[in-house]
């Protein structure tokens, strides 16, 4: 994974449990804009989460955070 797309994992799980506390859920989806500018990052991101890892849906941020932090 692109040392950028960890970083803006890390943010967004950041400011999501910031906001919502350690219970908050998201989906690979939080970590870009509505308008899909960027397929390949994206694509990238769905192959860690749906292929790599076969997450659900949607999982708690913290877990999220310590899978990518663990990568580095």
């Amino acid at each position: 994974m692109k040392a950028s797309l960890r970083q803006k994992i890390i943010e967004v799980c950041d400011e999501k449990i910031a906001k919502k506390g350690p219970t908050v859920g998201l989906s690979f989806y939080a970590f870009f804009a509505n308008k899909n500018d960027n397929p390949p990052l994206l694509m990238e991101a769905a192959q860690w989460w749906i292929v790599t890892h076969e997450l659900d849906h949607f999982e708690k941020a913290v877990k999220i955070k310590a899978m990518v932090e663990a990568m580095a």
